[in-house]
C-alpha cells in the first residue's frame, strides 16, 4: 500500500518494497516472480523462458516489434514464441522444462536423506520402519511428506511419494510406463526383493 514516503528506509516502506535495497522478494510483483524464476531457468505461468523463446520463431512467422509505451515502458507486440498454435492456447503449455525437473530430483534427495520429517517429527529414518511395517516407505523430509509429481513431459520417472508403488488410469509415454512397471521408480523399486529406494532389506 502506498505510504507517501513516511516509511521510506525503513524496509518496509512502500519505495524500499519495490525499488530499495530491501527489495529482494520477488513475489511482490508478478514481474518480479517472472524475472527470478526465469533467472533460475524455471518457468512461470507455463510460458516459456527468454531464453526458451528465443529459440523458437514467432509463431506463424508474423513480425512484432517492441514500443516505448507511456506508464507500461518497453513492450513486445506480436505473436508469441512458441512450438505451436496449440502452446500458444495452452493446451500443451508446461511448466516442466528440464529445469524443473531437475529442481524435483534435488528436492527427492533432500527429502531422502532429511533429518527432519512431518511436524519435525522423525526424518529418513523413519522409512525403513515403515517399510518394515507396512511394506512401503514414504518420502518423508522437510518437515513434511514430499510428493514428486509425475508429468508425461518428465524425461525420467519422479516417483510420486517414492514408495514403490505403480498404476496407471489413462496410457502414458513409454518412459513413465517403464518406470512404474521396472524400472527405476514404482514397482520397478522392488526389483531387488523387499528393498525399496535403496533401503536396507527388512526381515519379511
Amino acid at each position: 500500500m502506498e505510504d507517501f514516503g513516511f516509511l521510506k528506509g525503513s524496509g518496509i516502506g512502500f519505495e524500499d518494497a519495490w525499488t530499495g535495497a530491501d527489495a529482494s522478494d520477488a513475489c511482490i510483483s508478478e514481474v518480479g516472480l517472472e524475472r527470478a524464476l526465469n533467472a533460475d531457468g524455471l518457468r512461470y505461468k507455463m510460458n516459456k523462458t527468454k531464453d526458451e523463446a528465443s529459440q523458437c520463431e514467432p509463431l506463424f512467422g508474423l513480425p512484432g516489434f517492441t514500443v516505448n509505451l507511456p506508464l507500461i515502458g518497453e513492450t513486445y507486440l506480436g505473436p508469441p514464441r512458441v512450438d505451436s498454435v496449440w502452446e500458444a492456447l495452452g493446451f500443451t503449455a508446461t511448466s516442466n522444462n528440464e529445469a524443473r525437473q531437475n529442481e524435483k530430483l534435488k528436492a527427492i534427495e533432500k527429502a531422502r536423506g532429511a533429518k527432519s520429517g512431518v511436524l519435525g517429527g522423525e526424518g529418513a529414518t523413519l522409512r525403513s520402519k515403515w517399510l518394515e511395517k507396512y511394506g512401503y516407505p514414504r518420502l518423508v523430509g522437510s518437515g513434511g511428506i514430499f510428493y514428486a509429481d509425475q508429468l508425461s513431459s518428465d524425461k525420467e520417472p519422479m516417483g510420486g511419494f517414492n514408495m514403490g508403488k505403480s498404476g496407471s488410469i489413462w496410457p502414458v509415454p513409454e518412459n513413465i510406463k517403464a518406470g512404474q512397471y521396472g524400472g527405476a521408480k514404482g514397482w520397478g523399486m522392488k526389483k531387488t526383493g523387499t528393498a525399496v529406494d535403496g533401503l536396507p532389506k527388512v526381515d519379511a
